[in-house]
């Protein structure tokens, strides 16, 4: 009681906001660059609201037309002196980050991260929390990742003024749920599915999730509110999709496929890495219905519109060319994925190196010519052989010079396409194949040290452009993920035997 009677004493004394709107609102966003945060942040702006974002690497933040107009602070939500340079001065914040697909042990992350957040937190007099949670089934077990999104949801009310919005499958252009039902239909004219595909869930359009949260801040902290649209199987959800697109599809639920052995497929077949597939996979096992009494009691004005028309929002987003966000931006942090979408395979790796980026350039800046490629180097050269024997450059052109590369020059059968010591390095393939590719990488400063990211990009030509990449993606995935190792290693090395470089990594 006393909680929100103090928000309702700090939001009748802010400004009107300059679009508007009633009030204005110091308000702080975690989870910023992804895909609810970067849709959060801009409509915020829009009611006249103060943001201030949190984020582990500012150039993630480049290219969002918002980014000029908010306050950044560089941290994470384990970084207690970031944290409170973050909260100094905010009314409310939203916390918008789940740490499953960058951490092997997600669930003792995600405490962690909500431990730290809430106490300092409550030591700044924070007086209201927003949380993007999950629905819990009402009948069975919840997977590890409901439980954990659960677990965080009541860190942050037994310490803080507090919404927890709990919501399931969340509809729009770039979310894991529609690509996951959009790659699965579009591809699978026949599909057998295990028989859970049957249990019903309550899925929601973002644009809708964005409604709540930014009523939030007027109606103050809330406590928990299930919120979603009229429920529906997911086996409906894929046909109401086939109906939108067209498309004749023929779903046949079995009785038995593990959830993993379905995560599995789903991996196989649309771009969901398998970390995201299975707990999407293991959130269907029971039924998931909202219980949507609070939320039309609180927030009368969001009437969440039906699957059908988020799934033609969706749909007609992604033809203008106007995807705001998308799932895999959130993917950060050491780590792995695969995505194929807009007909461009990307393999992207994340490694800590424990090495200032410019050392690290200066690996990864290196490879080829007469020192070669650092991991499976044989194959490397087999590979030139093959390509010489069928018209290619192989690796008969080397390199310039064993340690600088300027755009435009060759190295082996690569092009050099851009080159931005000590940040980026990017090869384009021009070895015979049936497609295009490029091998990149950044060398991002982290605390601690830096961050390598390895991209490996594939335009498949045709039918056989797809079929090469898949044949030889096992290999190319073994050579990729030792490759990255190695570049970290001998940057790793490098960095132990002289002064530390970097540029205010440390």
């Amino acid at each position: 009681m006393g909680k929100t009677l103090a928000w309702t004493m700090v939001s009748r004394h802010l400004p009107r906001g300059e679009h508007g709107y009633a009030w204005s609102v110091r308000v702080l966003v975690t989870g910023a660059t992804g895909y609810v945060g970067g849709r959060l942040v801009p409509r915020l702006l829009e009611r006249g609201h103060q943001v201030r974002v949190l984020v582990r690497d500012e150039a993630r933040l480049q290219g969002r037309p918002w980014a000029g107009r908010v306050e950044v602070v560089r941290g994470s939500l384990e970084d207690e002196e970031a944290l409170r340079r973050a909260l100094e001065g905010v009314e409310a914040a939203y916390y918008l980050v789940h740490a499953m697909l960058s951490e092997k042990a997600f669930q003792e992350a995600e405490r962690r991260q909500a431990e730290t957040f809430a106490r300092v937190a409550r030591e700044a007099g924070l007086a209201h929390v927003v949380y993007l949670g999950g629905l819990l089934p009402k009948e069975g077990k919840p997977s590890p990742h409901l439980r954990s999104r659960a677990q965080v949801g009541e860190i942050l009310r037994a310490n803080l003024p507090a919404t927890e919005f709990r919501a399931g499958p969340i509809v729009g252009s770039g979310s894991a749920s529609f690509e996951m039902v959009r790659y699965l239909t579009e591809r699978l004219p026949i599909m057998v599915a295990p028989r859970w595909v049957l249990n019903p869930v309550s899925p929601i359009a973002i644009r809708d999730v964005l409604a709540y949260l930014l009523l939030a801040l007027e109606r103050g902290p809330s406590g928990v509110v299930e919120i979603g649209a009229e429920p529906l199987s997911f086996k409906a959800m894929m046909e109401t999709y086939a109906e939108v697109r067209g498309l004749k599809r023929v779903i046949l639920p079995v009785p038995v496929l593990a959830p993993r052995l379905a995560a599995l497929w789903v991996g196989l077949v649309t771009p969901i890495p398998n970390r995201l597939a299975l707990p999407l996979v293991e959130g269907i096992l029971h039924p998931l219905v909202a219980d949507t009494g609070r939320a039309r009691a609180l927030f009368p004005e969001v009437e969440p519109i039906p699957y059908r028309k988020a799934v033609e929002l969706a749909l007609e987003r992604i033809a203008l060319g106007e995807v705001e966000t998308r799932w895999s931006g959130a993917l950060y942090g050491e780590g792995y994925r695969l995505e194929d979408r807009e007909g461009l395979i990307r393999e992207v790796r994340v490694l800590h190196a424990k090495a200032s980026p410019e050392t690290l350039f200066r690996s990864f800046s290196s490879l080829g010519g007469e020192r070669g490629w650092l991991a499976w180097n044989w194959a490397w050269v087999l590979r030139g052989l093959l390509d010489r024997m069928v018209g290619g450059p192989g690796l008969r052109r080397g390199r310039r010079h064993p340690t600088e590369l300027l755009p435009g020059e060759a190295v082996d059968f690569w092009r050099v396409e851009a080159a931005d010591p000590p940040r980026l390095l990017r090869l384009r393939a021009e070895m015979r194949l049936p497609g295009r590719a490029w091998l990149e990488w950044e060398a991002r400063e982290e605390k601690g040290g830096s961050l390598l990211v390895q991209t490996a990009y594939f335009e498949p030509k045709g039918l056989t452009g797809f079929l090469y990449w898949w044949v030889l993606y096992p290999i190319h995935r073994r050579i990729f993920s030792d490759l990255a190792r190695a570049i970290v290693r001998e940057a790793e090395a490098a960095q132990a035997k002289a002064p530390w470089s970097g540029g205010g990594a440390g």
